[in-house]
């Protein structure tokens, strides 16, 4: 792993977080309901946890086909405190069960909480978080279906997040990092997708109260860069729309291959100008990512009824979910309740340059860990304020954020998507 860069300006750097030490198999831990777990393999390792296969405690040992999984980390360090917020306020096996039976809806893709506590292991103690457990991630299968999912394919993912970016969204959060590595497939069954990592979940409307339209130059650029959505590239809190633009764009490259600013991610004020310039006008936009033939009108009405709202506006989730339905009608198809993973020749889009893929700043002030520069660019002529345009001064000097070690598949070798659930990043705001 490289060495981090200094920090940008005179800001103070972050304390370093603790490494977490590793288990033995048939660690029991209690969590605050009296609960007791007992730990199976470590499966996967993130810079600052460890995550494990786990059962509920008994006789037998943990194995390979466990159901659930615990995160561990030290208890001074924050990602999965951070994580817990939502997943003890939105996540708890009742709420889910209860929107299921309310939508009619046979599957949700938010991964259930089972427990969380402390344990103290010597003179250390250590947070722990049980979840279900869950399979392989959909960048894999998108780097294996050469970089190019089916229409089909796509039109079905987007409408399974619609479902699930509904369900969070009622509950008073927002993801903002949709994206194929945060997709995981559901360990049993490959048709079902799962939303993961709520490091950078933010609680939009505490107590149904919504939180206002305010940039912070301090927070431009959160999430991930070649998807993150515009209100974050101005350092604006996440909102409802942030969270469907930011699947726009998704839906965009799993289906021709790769956006266009990929070639510059490491020039976050670039990324942000072409998203705005992109916004200006969809239809030249999705024109310079397909060919005429290939131009998905569906995905050309979805971005433009995202466009169309204002930050604190209810998505209208059932229209938007028709638009992709009659998508797939239109290319006499239906969402059968089956993904295929099949292999799409990219004969039509130019490869993609080699890219590394950058984070999106912390609030620390980092930069990346190469420790290259961001140059300043001339900012746009007009800036979005709650959905409006009007003149803005020059933007935010960016700033990156530390490149986190990835996880490491350790044991059945089921993928390093699963490995991901072990990523936190940001606070939510509580």
């Amino acid at each position: 792993m490289p060495p981090k860069a200094k920090a940008v300006g005179k800001g103070r750097a972050p304390a370093k977080r603790k490494l977490a030490e590793e288990f033995p198999p048939g660690e029991v831990l209690t969590d605050t309901g009296k609960k007791s777990w007992k730990l199976g393999a470590p499966i996967g390792k993130g810079g600052f946890g460890l995550l494990y296969l786990a059962d509920q405690n008994s006789d037998k040992p943990v194995g390979p086909d466990a159901p659930y999984v615990i995160k561990v980390e030290p208890s001074e360090n924050g990602p999965l405190f951070s994580e817990l917020h939502f997943y003890m306020r939105a996540a708890k096996p009742d709420l889910i069960q209860n929107w299921l039976k309310d939508q009619k809806l046979k599957h949700l893709g938010v991964p259930r909480y089972w427990g969380s506590g402390l344990h103290s292991k010597g003179d250390k103690r250590y947070r722990f978080m049980v979840i279900d457990r869950l399979g392989t991630d959909l960048q894999k299968k998108f780097e294996e279906c050469g970089k190019k999912f089916p229409r089909k394919l796509v039109l079905q993912l987007g409408l399974r997040l619609l479902d699930t970016l509904e369900f969070i969204h009622e509950h008073e959060y927002v993801h903002a990092d949709i994206k194929a590595s945060n997709l995981l497939l559901s360990h049993k069954d490959p048709n079902q997708v799962y939303l993961v990592d709520y490091g950078l979940a933010y609680r939009y409307a505490p107590d149904g109260v919504l939180k206002e339209y305010k940039e912070d130059p301090k927070k431009c650029h959160d999430g991930t860069i070649e998807f993150t959505s515009i209100d974050a590239h101005k350092g604006a809190s996440p909102s409802r729309r942030s969270d469907l633009q930011i699947l726009g764009f998704c839906m965009v490259q799993w289906l021709c291959g790769r956006l266009p600013w990929e070639d510059r991610l490491q020039d976050p004020l670039y990324v942000r100008d072409s998203k705005i310039r992109s916004q200006e006008d969809i239809s030249d936009f999705l024109s310079k990512c397909f060919p005429p033939q290939e131009k998905p009108d569906e995905l050309q009405k979805f971005m433009e009824e995202v466009k169309s709202l204002d930050y604190k506006d209810t998505p209208p989730y059932k229209k938007l979910r028709s638009i992709l339905q009659n998508g797939l009608k239109s290319i006499q198809a239906k969402d059968d309740g089956q993904l295929e993973f099949t292999h799409v020749s990219r004969v039509t889009t130019p490869p993609a340059k080699v890219t590394k893929r950058k984070k999106a700043a912390d609030k620390t002030g980092e930069n990346d860990a190469e420790g290259s520069s961001v140059k300043k660019r001339k900012p746009s002529k007009e800036k979005e304020v709650n959905g409006k345009k009007e003149s803005s001064k020059a933007a935010p000097r960016a700033r990156k954020g530390d490149k986190k070690s990835k996880l490491v598949d350790m044991a059945t070798q089921t993928s390093p998507g699963l490995a991901r659930q072990t990523r936190g990043r940001k606070k939510v705001d509580s």
